[in-house]
């Protein structure tokens, strides 16, 4: 059957309250990675409120929250290639986050791989990758579950490993109908829930809940992911991303 092309009433008409808790991973040094240029935490203090002065400011609309929920909207550059729910170009941030830290991490894992096919001659890291994991929550009566009828019967576009074009048509025209959240499986975790969330009202608090510290180690036989606390452990092998040409392709010998 061919795919339904969504006009904005359709949308609008699908609309539903969706809230909950989102998992994001970022760069462990986000906080310190200036501590190293600087001899005094004023010192720090200093530099990264120049640092700050030089990035594009933050819209009026999500200035009220921390900054790790309002960076991926802040940017004002051409975004460098398109994600799942943004086309490339200067267009509107998406604030990207799964349902379970397990999924952010595989997400993770994906798109480091992803890096080393790009980049046949790089070496694997000697030692394993500081990651935070950290936990927002969100609400919002303007909602799209892409992962319940009717948008499940398209779940193959949703999760193409390689082809965002009908994912970022439909983030367009939910755009233009006031949606503010999109739900939808992930491509990365069988049985994982990515949540995208394309406005900062969509926060309903303004700073993290939760942080998990997690340790990523990439090496020729996959990539393992460690939590010290709570406990968790996980492992990707060399075939767990082979649905994506890109990293079936992937040189693992290096």
């Amino acid at each position: 059957m061919p795919s339904r092309t969504w006009t904005r009433a359709g949308l609008s008409s699908e609309r539903r309250r969706l809230s909950g808790v989102g998992w994001r991973v970022v760069e462990a040094q986000h906080r310190v990675s200036t501590m190293k240029l600087v001899d005094t935490l004023d010192e720090q203090s200093a530099l990264e409120t120049l640092i700050e002065g030089t990035k594009p400011l933050i819209p009026p609309d999500c200035q009220h929250l921390h900054y790790l929920l309002a960076t991926p909207f802040r940017y004002g550059a051409p975004y460098p290639s398109g994600s799942r729910f943004r086309r490339a170009g200067m267009t509107p941030g998406v604030f990207y986050a799964s349902r379970a830290p397990s999924t952010a991490i595989a997400e993770t894992t994906f798109h480091r791989l992803l890096f080393f096919a790009d980049s046949p001659d790089t070496p694997w890291p000697l030692d394993a990758g500081d990651l935070t994991a950290f936990s927002v929550r969100f609400r919002t009566t303007a909602g799209l579950d892409l992962t319940t009828q009717p948008f499940d019967a398209d779940r193959a576009h949703w999760t193409h490993p390689t082809d965002y074009a009908f994912c970022q048509a439909l983030a367009d025209t939910a755009r233009e109908a006031d949606v503010e959240v999109l739900l939808s499986r992930s491509a990365r975790e069988m049985g994982g829930v990515n949540i995208a969330l394309l406005a900062c009202r969509a926060f309903s608090r303004p700073e993290p809940l939760e942080r998990q510290t997690w340790r990523l180690n990439l090496n020729p036989h996959g990539a393992r992911a460690v939590c010290e606390f709570p406990e968790l452990r996980l492992e990707f092998t060399r075939d767990a991303f082979a649905n994506d040409p890109r990293i079936a392709a992937l040189n693992w010998e290096r």
